[in-house]
């Protein structure tokens, strides 16, 4: 097996009093999807910010390819291979395709002008690697489907370094059709075998499409991890609930 490109170890974090996580262990894969579930309140949102350096850990430590590293902010983060997709995806759709995907990091030439012949060819060129084909990268992202506004902000993440992906909710609020372009994507993206998959989702079905590795957490803590093929729909179901047993959350309900 290849080592993992980002390790977390017993990560801990806390707001004041509050426990945001605790002890929280994890190691994600090149070449693989690892599904990260937990119901409302888990931790997924403070793991993550504090793996894409928003927030900085209490104790515990993070490592990327074996060794140590602090982030002391998102761009310690992105320098260090994790690209972050949020729910908002940091779209303007008042802006076209290119003018989004270069946002902040545009290229220019020598007396500051816009090589926008030169972007409109790699931002075409980035999405149709993952499956997304723009006949013109000019044309406003309000124009685009849900789906395809996510491919854009994981084609961004990828060309502009991104080792460690992670996807927050990015089939929430998406049609059913457009639930599918981005399942597709993020199989196109892990079968180049060099990026690392975070896939955070409350849809048990979707992770099981796609995840080749598991991680729960509830109230902070990992209550559960392991391979695809090691555990079963229902085991997933169980954990996603925090644990709980089908039959207990049965009888709270009819006793009511």
């Amino acid at each position: 097996m290849a080592e993992p490109y980002l390790r977390v170890e017993n990560l801990i974090k806390k707001f004041g009093p509050f426990m945001a996580l605790n002890g929280v262990n994890l190691e994600v894969y090149p070449g693989e999807v690892h599904a990260l579930l937990g119901d409302n309140g888990a931790g997924k949102s403070t793991l993550i910010k504090t793996l894409a350096g928003v927030h900085q850990p209490s104790s515990g430590q993070l490592y990327i390819e074996g060794k140590p590293v602090n982030f002391r902010s998102p761009r310690d983060a992105s320098d260090a291979g994790i690209g972050t997709v949020y729910q908002d995806l940091a779209v303007n759709q008042l802006m076209s395709v290119t003018r989004n995907f270069f946002m902040g990091r545009e290229l220019k030439g020598p007396l500051g002008t816009l090589r926008m012949a030169e972007m409109d060819k790699i931002a075409h060129d980035e999405m149709l690697k993952i499956g997304i084909d723009f006949s013109d990268p000019t044309q406003a992202v309000g124009t685009m489907s849900g789906g395809q506004r996510q491919t854009l902000a994981i084609a961004r993440a990828i060309y502009f370094g991104a080792k460690v992906l992670i996807l927050d909710e990015p089939t929430s609020a998406l049609g059913q059709k457009q639930q599918m372009e981005v399942l597709k994507t993020i199989k196109r993206v892990r079968k180049r075998g060099d990026i690392a998959i975070i896939f955070i989702t409350h849809n048990e079905i979707h992770s099981q499409l796609v995840a080749d590795r598991y991680t729960f957490l509830a109230l902070g803590q990992v209550i559960g991890a392991g391979k695809a093929g090691e555990l079963s729909h229902d085991e997933i179901r169980r954990l996603m609930a925090g644990g709980a047993e089908m039959k207990d959350l049965e009888g709270e309900l009819a006793a009511i």
